[in-house]
């Protein structure tokens, strides 16, 4: 498959079977995020790798609204935290980590969902960082990102073209147009 092919491919998977990850397949999606370009090379991300079922359940409630509660059926999450001293790009380089975890989790054939944790709050009036932090128990002055859900996807959404949306939102040269 090549890289616009995965592009298009990638979707957001909430629905999982049962089943576990094999630990290679994990760790290619892990070692993706880890090769994610960052500025200055600071590289301020520390993930946490979740397998055990019931820290998966305590974690898919903590936004309001219910947006993590996939996190219940899911077999791994990969909770993405930085170290925010390192760099004051560090939402942008945690992002950039995600997306690679993201687009390689769907390459190996894996469902995954990105479930944003900075700036959230939590069903119980706390932000989204105060409750995994409580959870899982990261340095007080690290910052949480976000969440990646990881698992058998019970289905796979169609893959999706951007033919009608180049014409839309991109702009040669100058902005020309109306804001929808």
């Amino acid at each position: 498959m090549d890289l616009m092919e995965m592009i298009r491919n990638r979707r957001s998977v909430r629905t999982y079977r049962k089943g576990e990850i094999e630990e290679e397949t994990l760790r290619k999606v892990l070692e993706a995020g880890l090769l994610a370009p960052s500025g200055r090379n600071r590289q301020p991300w520390e993930l946490i790798v979740v397998r055990d079922p019931q820290t998966l359940k305590q974690l898919s409630e903590c936004r309001a609204g219910g947006a993590a509660r996939m996190l219940a059926s899911a077999a791994a999450a990969v909770v993405v935290t930085a170290d925010s001293a390192k760099t004051d790009v560090w939402t942008e380089d945690c992002s950039n980590a995600m997306m690679l975890m993201h687009l390689t989790a769907d390459a190996m054939g894996l469902g995954s969902c990105w479930i944003q944790g900075r700036l959230r709050e939590a069903p119980d009036g706390r932000t989204a960082e105060e409750y995994v932090r409580e959870i899982l128990g990261y340095p007080e002055d690290f910052r949480l990102e976000a969440i990646l859900s990881l698992g058998l996807p019970e289905e796979h959404p169609e893959a999706k073209t951007a033919a009608k949306e180049l014409e839309k939102k991109v702009h040669w040269e100058r902005y020309e147009g109306q804001v929808e």
